[in-house]
């Protein structure tokens, strides 16, 4: 999992009853499941301003070809 730091942080009981109901996990899960989730949308973020701007070599019958 790598390196880990110990965090003390003061969030509203509301918002971390519901995050813990979604993720059914404790609270020291569901805080790093929320922080994977932000490294996501940031990644997707970055990859969404790429759309239209990377050219591909393959055609899509090269493609499929790969499935078989």
């Amino acid at each position: 999992m790598g390196a880990m730091k110990k965090i003390t942080v003061e969030v509203p009981a509301d918002d971390l009853a519901a995050a813990q109901a979604l993720t059914g996990e404790g609270v020291s899960d569901t805080v790093r499941a929320a922080l994977k989730k932000l490294a996501s949308i940031q990644a997707q973020q970055e990859l969404a301003k790429l759309r239209g701007k990377v050219k591909f070599a393959l055609t899509l019958d090269e493609l499929r070809y790969d499935r078989e």
